[in-house]
């Protein structure tokens, strides 16, 4: 089950279940898209993967009780600012590498 996390772990930025501009990496570390593009790079500063858009978990039980009365967001803040020089050092030899060949 994807861990909707609820907030960017860099910025801190409110991202509720239903946010648009939230961003995940494989392994669901969570980013604000601003901070994916400003800050990282579309570089992962836990693993050094890319980002996707984060799909949004239906609010209404349409089927099976898939929906987030069932399966509720994380409240669990995972805020863990990056440092923009230590990821410009780590970034650097795998930022124009694209996402699916790192």
């Amino acid at each position: 089950m994807l861990e909707l996390r609820p907030t960017c772990e860099h910025c801190n930025q409110s991202l509720p279940p239903d946010a648009l501009n939230a961003r995940i990496c494989s392994y669901e570390c969570t980013f604000c898209a601003n901070c994916v593009e400003a800050v990282l790079g579309n570089v992962c500063p836990n693993c050094g993967g890319g980002f996707v858009p984060r799909p949004v978990r239906p609010a209404q039980n349409w089927k099976n009780h898939n929906c987030l009365a069932t399966d509720p967001a994380s409240t669990t803040v995972k805020h863990r600012p990056v440092d923009p020089t230590a990821h410009a050092a780590f970034a650097a030899p795998i930022r124009n590498i694209p996402p699916e060949q790192r």
